[in-house]
């Protein structure tokens, strides 16, 4: 998680700067010759500006996860993760340590740590999910994140759901039961685990939206970097398999699109009202049926597809009635 630079930078003298030096004549270049794009780009209503940013954001993560189940088999998804967060970390480094340690005091400790667990499970039941499972189906059982939000909400939060509301989240629930497809033989153990994921993820928003109400963003930032990695540290060091120079490269290649995929998002959701780009995110299951197809010749089946169309139909409409919810309010 990564948080908004233009609120995060401290606010220091800055050095009197030399002569422009070849990278900053670099950087000019690459901005004239980047205008054919930026020009009409910043021309279009920030709504569509910020569903692009998402879209954008979309096809990084999609990326991300192809990147983790193509190396998922051999190095421990643990391992993955802890140099993934070893990456991301350190993007915000300057951050963590310009406010430290003031940038840790919450009186809500026990909302952080149980938000960094639920984290951890998320995180770790996900991506083992997208390793053995065809890249579209764990990507559509991640959306059944938005049903458990609305369940999680009404217990944290006390918020208030009507009928529909309800009708739509049972609904949702059919299309995972579509998916998961649970019979004589049981359940599918890594179908499971993805709605686990979608669960936790969904417990992390939940927090985050009641915490938020109390402590800066870059403490909240602060808590995720710290502690995800010290907690994932022992089982990666347990599990460790020492990677070649390829999945070296394909790690780094994990952490790099974390942070763009997080930075095209907050960018998103900085340009356009979240009720209006928030169903972009819904693309990633186009990218992932693509790549699945094209990298790991992946053919998503009929339950699949009946199951995914179920879920983001019934997440659209919850992201619907949360926006009629919040009008009625003002």
């Amino acid at each position: 998680m990564v948080t908004d630079p233009d609120r995060t930078t401290p606010k220091e003298p800055q050095p009197l700067q030399p002569t422009p030096s070849v990278f900053n004549k670099f950087s000019s270049y690459v901005a004239i010759l980047a205008q054919p794009v930026t020009t009409p780009f910043k021309a279009l209503p920030g709504n569509a500006r910020g569903a692009i940013w998402v879209a954008i954001a979309a096809l990084f993560f999609t990326v991300m996860v192809a990147l983790i189940k193509s190396i998922g088999d051999t190095i421990p998804v643990v391992q993955i993760l802890l140099f993934r967060q070893i990456v991301m970390t350190c993007t915000v480094m300057p951050v963590l340590i310009s406010g430290f340690p003031d940038i840790l005091k919450t009186r809500h400790l026990g909302l952080h740590l149980i938000r960094v667990m639920l984290a951890l499970i998320a995180m770790t039941c996900g991506f083992t999910a997208v390793v053995h499972l065809p890249l579209a189906e764990a990507t559509a059982l991640g959306f059944a994140k938005s049903l458990f939000v609305t369940i999680f909400a009404m217990v944290v939060l006390s918020e208030v759901a009507g009928p529909r509301r309800w009708f739509a989240v049972l609904i949702g629930f059919a299309g995972v039961l579509v998916m998961v497809q649970p019979g004589p033989d049981g359940l599918n153990i890594y179908s499971l685990m993805a709605v686990v994921a979608a669960a936790c993820a969904a417990g992390v928003m939940v927090i985050i939206r009641k915490v938020s109400q109390f402590d800066r963003p870059v403490t909240i930032l602060s808590y995720q970097a710290i502690l995800v990695g010290l907690l994932m540290a022992p089982p990666a060091i347990y599990f460790w398999v020492t990677p070649s120079l390829q999945e070296w490269l394909v790690m780094g290649a994990i952490g790099l699109f974390s942070v763009c995929g997080q930075l095209s998002n907050i960018q998103g959701f900085k340009e356009g009202e979240a009720s209006a780009v928030a169903p972009m995110d819904y693309i990633r299951l186009v990218f992932a049926t693509l790549i699945g197809f094209i990298i790991f010749a992946e053919i998503p089946d009929i339950e699949t597809t009946i199951g995914a169309i179920i879920i983001i139909a019934t997440s659209l409409y919850t992201v619907s009635a949360e926006k009629h919810a919040a009008t009625a309010k003002k």
